[in-house]
C-alpha cells in the first residue's frame, strides 16, 4: 500500500468512514442537542439585558465625552484666533 493511500484511509476512518447523515438524523441530531442548552429565566433574562444596556449607555457616554474633547481640541488647533 502506497503513503496517499494509506492516509486518505486515516482521513476517511476519522470522518466517519466519509459518510453525512440525512436530512432526518441531522435535524434529530439538532433536536437532541437543543434538549441539552439550559436555557436562562425569565428573571436573569431581564438581569443581563439591564447589566449589557447599562454597560452600552456608560461606553457611549464615555466614547461621546472623548469625540467632544478631541473635536474641541482640534478645533482648538486648526482655527485662527488672531494669535499670530
Amino acid at each position: 500500500m502506497s503513503d496517499s493511500s494509506a492516509a486518505s484511509s486515516t482521513r476517511e476512518d476519522s470522518r466517519g468512514a466519509g459518510k453525512r447523515p440525512g436530512p432526518v438524523t441531522f435535524y434529530r441530531q439538532v433536536v437532541a442537542e437543543l434538549r441539552k442548552v439550559v436555557w436562562p429565566t425569565q428573571q436573569q433574562l431581564v438581569t443581563y439585558f439591564l447589566v449589557v444596556m447599562v454597560f452600552v449607555i456608560v461606553m457611549m457616554a464615555i466614547v461621546s465625552a472623548l469625540d467632544l474633547a478631541f473635536g474641541k481640541l482640534v478645533f482648538a488647533l486648526f482655527t485662527n484666533d488672531g494669535a499670530q
